[in-house]
């Protein structure tokens, strides 16, 4: 083409007067095929050749555009620089290697050790020994990483892949630096703190809620009168308490008694500090290991030796056919739980008969109870609000 005047920078200007286009993209190749007929042997003249073009209506395949092969690329990693040849590394250069090499070109080029005219550093001027030091910290960060530097290694190897390199460059720079077993410690501290201070609240509650009953006032304060912890003795002076002062240490009196006296079970049970979640995960393997013996035990006695149940197993039994949890068990009344005794209830079959009758009776007093009366009317006549679309 040169011989003819023509150069690969005017090729796109002549093909758009033959109605191609030839895309212009930096770094990449353009490959160029002629089916030419062939010329006469009195075309010597390139003015003449373009014109016999023309006139011939010559078909030209201009190719297609190929990406360069280039592997370095501005902006990741060490950039059009290889980081191997910035530490003066082979690619079979081991991790103890990399950081020998780092640690000479750091003491060489670190800011505050570079000084103008040192042997071998004539030429270099802080500001440009202040950029080759972060180039040989940037190679040494890329490079001491096993997962950082098998990226850079495909890269090197597989330069056509040109976007994904970019997503794994910034896949790994952009991601946190947390350790996961970090996160899910905190995490699990976090619930165990929530759920010790919410039991502790219900717990308080059920406290306050049982200081309130008449049954259980009168019971504690009989008590605490017995052991003269409200013994009223008039007090004079200035040191003396108001009322309001002493119907509070009165209060806090009968609380107390509550709280030693009564077994509160179930959901508002007092806290205990290895049913939070944390203490659960700690002990873990303790509560797996139990849990076999446990069950190696059943199959032992209850399935190849056929013995009988205990009350224990029993109401094991009973509670795992209602799927109640051990807190809700045994917040259950005892008249309860020997009505399960005597209906027999850990046979399943006789559990279902059981639940059969329970939905029975509880449908009979929806029936004639008047809330739910109420509350069927209103869904008759009213009935739940809706929503339409229908113009008013």
């Amino acid at each position: 083409l040169q011989s003819h005047g023509k150069t690969l920078g005017t090729l796109p200007t002549e093909a758009t007067s033959y109605g191609l286009h030839i895309p212009s993209a930096p770094s990449r190749t353009l490959r160029l095929t002629y089916l030419v007929q062939r010329p006469s042997a009195d075309m010597a003249a390139p003015i003449e050749f373009v014109r016999r073009m023309k006139r011939t209506n010559i078909l030209i395949l201009l190719g297609f555009l190929i990406p360069s092969a280039t592997a370095l690329i501005d902006g990741l990693y060490c950039g059009t620089a290889i980081c191997y040849d910035v530490l003066g590394v082979t690619r079979d250069a081991t991790k103890p290697e990399i950081a020998r090499a780092y640690r000479q070109l750091a003491r060489k080029y670190h800011p505050d050790r570079f000084r103008v005219g040192d042997p071998g550093l004539a030429d270099e001027t802080p500001e440009s020994a202040h950029d080759k030091f972060l180039l040989v910290a940037t190679a040494y960060e890329t490079l001491k990483d096993e997962e950082s530097r098998k990226d850079y290694d495909y890269m090197l190897d597989h330069p056509e892949e040109y976007y994904s390199h970019y997503y794994a460059y910034y896949r790994r720079r952009l991601a946190p630096k947390v350790d996961v077993r970090i996160v899910i410690l905190v995490t699990v501290c976090a619930i165990s703190i929530f759920q010790y201070y919410s039991w502790w609240s219900s717990y308080n509650e059920a406290i306050s809620y049982l200081s309130t009953v008449p049954k259980y006032r009168i019971q504690a304060t009989e008590l605490a009168r017995q052991q003269g912890l409200l013994n009223r003795t008039r007090e004079k002076g200035r040191g003396r308490r108001s009322k309001d002062e002493i119907r509070e240490e009165e209060e806090e009196v009968i609380r107390d008694i509550i709280k030693n006296k009564i077994d509160i079970k179930g959901g508002y049970q007092k806290p205990k500090i290895s049913d939070i979640l944390l203490c659960r995960v700690i002990l873990f393997p303790y509560y797996l290991c139990a849990y076999l013996v446990w069950y190696a035990c059943w199959t032992y006695k209850f399935t190849l030796c056929r013995e009988q149940y205990g009350d224990a197993e029993k109401f094991y039994l009973i509670r795992r056919n209602m799927k109640m949890s051990q807190s809700q068990f045994d917040s259950l009344e005892d008249h309860q739980k020997e009505t399960f005794l005597e209906r027999q209830l850990w046979i399943k079959e006789k559990y279902e008969v059981f639940k059969e009758e329970q939905e029975e009776e509880m449908k009979m007093k929806m029936a004639v109870d008047p809330r739910w009366k109420r509350y069927r009317r209103w869904m008759k006549n009213e009935g739940p609000g809706r929503l339409t679309f229908a113009d008013d």
